[in-house]
C-alpha cells in the first residue's frame, strides 16, 4: 500500500491550487496510508416530516460506492433501513419494525442521485480526492472547486476551508427531487461545525447538511440532516 507523501506548501505536488493542497496536507497526515475505504459509526438527527433522532453506520468503498444503514426513532417505534449506491446502482430500502417495507426505491434517478452522494462525500473519504483525477480551480486560498467524474456521475464541488486547511462547507449540484418535485439538478451541501482525527486522517465530525445550499432556502426547508461522526476507520 502506498504512503502519502507532500512537498511544501507553495510547491505544486500535483495540479491542485493552494486552498486544495492546503485542505488535503490538513486532511491527510504525511506517511498515511493511502486508504480505498471507510467505515463510519454516526448518529445525529433526519428530517421526515419532523426530526428524528437516528443511529448508523456507513461504509464508502470508492471503487465501488457506499452502503448506509440506520435506525431511526419515530415515537416509540423504529424505522430501519437505508441507502446504497453498489457497482452503479442506487437504492432505497427502508422497513416499519425492520419488517414491513414502507419505502422501496430505485431506477435511474435513485441511481444517480446516489452516485452523486458519494462524489460529495468524498469529505470522509480524502484519500479518494489525492488519487481522482479531475480539473481544480480556485478564487482566491481558501475557496476552491474541484470537477471530475466518478461513479457514472460528473462532480462539480465547491470548497470552503480556513487558512490552515480545516473544511468549512461544501456543495455541489446533485441530482435529486427534494420536495417531491421532479427530479433535476439542485444544489446540495454542508456546513461543518467540528473535526476529528482518526488513523491519520481529520474528517468533518460534526455536519448541517441539505439541499439548496448557499441560498436562504436551506434553513427554511432544505436542510435535513444533522450528523456527528462516532467513530472511522481507514482501510
Amino acid at each position: 500500500m502506498g504512503k502519502i507523501q507532500f512537498l511544501p506548501l507553495g510547491i505544486i505536488a500535483f495540479p491542485l491550487t493552494l486552498g486544495a493542497q492546503r485542505y488535503l496536507q490538513h486532511a491527510i497526515a504525511p506517511g498515511t496510508p493511502i486508504a480505498s475505504a471507510v467505515r463510519l459509526a454516526m448518529h445525529g438527527e433526519i428530517k421526515l416530516k419532523g426530526w428524528y433522532a437516528f443511529k448508523a453506520e456507513e461504509v464508502i468503498c470508492w471503487g465501488r460506492g457506499f452502503v448506509w444503514r440506520a435506525s431511526v426513532r419515530v415515537g416509540w417505534t423504529f424505522i430501519r433501513g437505508g441507502d446504497g449506491f453498489v457497482d452503479g446502482t442506487g437504492a432505497m430500502r427502508w422497513k416499519l419494525f425492520g419488517a414491513i417495507p414502507i419505502v422501496s426505491a430505485s431506477g435511474d434517478d435513485i441511481t444517480r442521485s446516489a452516485a452523486g452522494r458519494v462524489n460529495i462525500e468524498s469529505i470522509w473519504l480524502p484519500s479518494a480526492l489525492y488519487t481522482t483525477d479531475g480539473v481544480w480551480t480556485g478564487s482566491d486560498d481558501t475557496h476552491f472547486r474541484g470537477r471530475f467524474s466518478a461513479h457514472g456521475e460528473p462532480a462539480d464541488i465547491s470548497y470552503a476551508v480556513d487558512a490552515e486547511g480545516r473544511l468549512r462547507s461544501v456543495g455541489m449540484p446533485r441530482w435529486g427531487n427534494p420536495g417531491n418535485g421532479p427530479f433535476q439538478y439542485v444544489a446540495c451541501g454542508g456546513t461543518v461545525e467540528a473535526e476529528r482525527s482518526f488513523g491519520g486522517y481529520t474528517i468533518p465530525t460534526r455536519m448541517r447538511v441539505g439541499w439548496h445550499f448557499g441560498t436562504d432556502r436551506f434553513e427554511s426547508e432544505g436542510e435535513f440532516f444533522r450528523v456527528t461522526i462516532d467513530d472511522a476507520v481507514f482501510r
